[in-house]
């Protein structure tokens, strides 16, 4: 695989396939571009149902073989030793990444930093995954139940958070034993070769995790693949109603966490520069390029026409620029797909009446005449109708409305078929806790935005997705039961009698 500094020169990517790289069967690449420069980065095989299925059967013998002969608390202390390999090469994980989705270095080596948390807590819980005597009527007969791993997992991940989002999903089924291909997604691919090649160098064995690049056609065939026991997806709702549709077609498992069209609500008791601060990050932070994104914020009408006056103030002050520098606090969209997304929904609120108060164009960048700058955005007067306040638009485009009581904005803020996040902003401990229990979302922030954490759930509820990441609940969506019995005594039974 290529090793290729950053220094502008073009990298080149086979598969990795049972710890070895090869070109696709076909020949074929595709090339990725750094949103930055809007130039060519790299070029990766474009993967087909035959090298998929070439990963998959790497994996399945991995499972049968090496992986499958360890103890849980080798397979612990490898993930361990995993996550200690990522952190040391942070910095050229995240540089990989920046040069490929622009958001900023010093976010993604965070993240890669961060993931050894993961690792470190699933690491811990490998050798704790247990099973239970059952205690049964019939005293002669020992029944008692096994947990065992899935089979092979078909990891996809989508571009904004590649590492981070590679390791919450396949922690937890390494944890429990399972092998995994992972497909990242055809914007940002290079990330997920430095990680199967830190796991090989800590001796993990080749196959348990293999990797294929591409787009559509190869997602197509690691879903629609018998050998594959579930499919774990991140990204839009389209694609992940496609991929439960295909994968419960052979009744294979999926966990699923898809968009989000999140509120961020600010009462009129709420700490005004904090909640100025949560509202900012919520949304601008990666240019509104998260699942979590507050793209709807709704503001009590006491402290609207100042909250908006202090918004809108910071929102122009954002400096766009490389991503790669410390000054930057916003760089490009990842792709030219994207700036024409945010462009079209931009021009379509506007149709539908909505007022701009901040942004809504392609941004120029000195230096970067090329680069996929979207300008911060803001609306208001928008409607609860309208497509910009019930459509995902994964850029940095914030709704902001005005509200006059508790129950007017629960009802806006529930009014979405989305469910991933909200957040509120408030110094009341009462309604805090109240609402958190009425909002209909998997994940609720109260005096602070876009957190996780590697022992908390994770998961939408509604079109937001199925299922949950993070914590100790995540292990047991990566296991199957058995349940085993055993006569003990000498007794002959009957064999046309059912003893219960």
């Amino acid at each position: 695989m290529s090793t290729t500094a950053s220094t502008g020169q073009r990298h080149s990517y086979g598969n990795y396939i049972d710890g070895k790289e090869t070109a696709s069967q076909s020949g074929e690449v595709f090339v990725s571009i750094n949103p930055t420069t809007g130039r060519p980065w790299g070029t990766f095989s474009q993967s087909g149902a035959t090298d998929v299925d070439h990963a998959v059967n790497a994996a399945q013998a991995a499972l049968k073989g090496p992986w499958g002969r360890l103890s849980p608390s080798a397979k612990g202390r490898l993930l361990i030793a995993w996550g200690e390999a990522i952190a040391e090469n942070a910095q050229a994980i995240a540089m990989h990444e920046t040069e490929q989705n622009g958001k900023l270095l010093t976010e993604m080596q965070a993240q890669a930093k961060i993931v050894k948390d993961w690792l470190f807590y699933f690491g811990g819980l490998a050798d704790k995954v247990e099973g239970r005597v059952i205690p049964l009527e019939r005293a002669s007969v020992l029944n008692y139940t096994l947990r065992e791993p899935l089979g092979v997992i078909g990891v996809i991940v989508p571009w904004n958070s590649p590492t981070l989002i590679s390791i919450m999903s396949m922690a937890p089924a390494l944890a429990a034993g399972n092998t995994v291909v992972l497909k990242p997604s055809e914007i940002t691919s290079a990330s997920a070769f430095d990680l199967a090649a830190l796991a090989e160098s800590v001796g993990i064995p080749a196959g348990v995790i293999n990797v294929v690049t591409g787009a559509r056609e190869t997602g197509d065939a690691l879903v629609s693949h018998p050998g594959v026991a579930k499919i774990v997806f991140t990204g839009s709702e389209q694609a992940g109603r496609s991929i439960a549709a295909k994968a419960g077609g052979r009744l294979a498992a999926c966990t699923l966490e898809l968009g989000g069209k999140s509120a961020n609500i600010v009462f009129d008791d709420a700490r005004l520069d904090q909640a100025e601060a949560g509202v900012l990050a919520g949304i601008f932070a990666a240019a509104g390029q998260t699942c979590i994104a507050g793209s709807r914020a709704y503001v009590h009408r006491k402290i609207y026409d100042q909250f908006v006056d202090r918004i809108v103030r910071r929102a122009k002050q954002i400096k766009l620029g490389d991503p790669r520098l410390p000054a930057t606090q916003m760089g490009p969209v990842a792709t030219r797909a994207q700036l024409d997304k945010d462009l079209t929904m931009v021009a379509q609120a506007l149709e539908d009446g909505a007022q701009i108060l901040c942004g809504g164009k392609r941004a120029e960048v000195a230096g970067l005449e090329d680069g996929l700058f979207f300008e911060p955005t803001i609306f208001h007067e928008t409607k609860p109708g309208d497509r910009i306040m019930n459509e995902e638009v994964f850029g940095p485009v914030l709704c902001i409305t005005p509200f006059d009581d508790d129950e007017e904005v629960l009802a806006l803020a529930n009014g979405t078929r989305f469910g991933l996040a909200a957040g509120m902003w408030t110094c009341s401990l009462q309604r805090a806790h109240s609402f958190a229990k009425r909002l209909e979302a998997g994940t609720v922030w109260i005096n602070m935005y876009r957190a996780l954490a590697f022992n908390s759930p994770f998961g939408g509820y509604k079109a937001s997705g199925l299922g949950r990441v993070n914590g100790a609940e995540a292990i047991e969506q990566y296991l199957q039961t058995k349940s085993v019995w055993c006569e003990l005594g000498s007794e002959v039974q009957d064999p046309f009698v059912l003893r219960l």
